[in-house]
């Protein structure tokens, strides 16, 4: 479930900002290693399903728009969700294994 909203959340967020206000959340239940690490995952590939995801997605795609390369939102959607579908079941078995 920590990983599921890691990568949710992070869309609207961006990953730093989603970590560091969600970590002080998660130490006041069982400060596992599961669930420490969890939110790092998530929020990691988070970053490949949206230009959203993070920082420095938005920062590349506004430097290619500059030097007329346009990656719309769509495109970015499709190959991300190939790449972050695969690392999401990754870290699941991964930290499941824990």
């Amino acid at each position: 479930m920590i990983l599921a909203t890691s990568v949710l959340l992070s869309q609207f967020i961006s990953n730093v900002p989603f970590v560091a206000l969600y970590l002080p959340l998660l130490s006041h239940l069982d400060p596992s290693v599961e669930r420490m690490m969890a939110p790092a995952a998530g929020s990691t590939i988070a970053g490949n399903l949206t230009i959203l995801g993070a920082a420095s997605n938005v920062i590349i795609v506004q430097n290619g728009e500059r030097r007329g390369t346009a990656i719309t939102f769509s495109d970015f959607l499709k190959a991300g969700a190939l790449l972050t579908a695969p690392n999401l079941l990754i870290y699941w078995i991964f930290l499941a294994v824990l």
